[in-house]
């Protein structure tokens, strides 16, 4: 139910903006505000990705738990999706969600919410699976089954 009224909402606050903020100022510059935050908005999303991306890799290096640096680059890939959709609704939360203290603070409202029970990292103790009991080790060696043109006939197998 609540997803079906974001759907409905968010078209209808943006329609309003548009209207007041075009009736204010004009066409044009309505159109130009629009394309100017989805370019402003993407070239931040691409500093603060690969920012993400290398805090994601820290924490992945040093053994650390990967939730905060996961979020984080999940909000800026939201927040980069909401500043390319036209309409100033969704680039005031996208540009909302690009600022660090922002994220923090909506990861600290979700931790309080969320339990979480375990967490490992690196290679399991055990395998997945109990071994084979019956493997044969072998070696082999290509062999080019391509007949030859100068010898019609033969199998290649024998040497006849």
């Amino acid at each position: 139910m609540y997803l079906f009224l974001l759907f409905v909402a968010v078209p209808l606050i943006e329609i309003a903006l548009f209207i007041k903020v075009g009736g204010l100022i004009g066409l044009g510059w309505t159109l130009v505000i629009v394309v100017l935050t989805a370019i402003i908005g993407t070239q931040l999303m691409r500093a603060q990705g690969a920012a993400a991306m290398n805090d994601l890799r820290k924490s992945f290096n040093d053994m650390r738990d990967p939730t905060e640096p996961l979020a984080h680059g999940a909000m800026i890939l939201l927040s980069g999706a909401l500043l390319l959709t036209p309409g100033f609704f969704t680039d005031a939360i996208g540009f909302l969600l690009l600022v660090p203290p922002v994220r923090r603070a909506i990861m600290a409202h979700v931790r309080s919410h969320v339990k979480v029970q375990t967490f490992t990292a690196g290679a399991p103790s055990r395998p997945p699976y109990p071994p084979a009991e019956n493997v044969i080790d072998g070696e082999f060696e290509e062999v080019d089954e391509t007949p030859d043109s100068g010898r019609s006939g033969r199998s290649g197998w024998t040497g006849h």
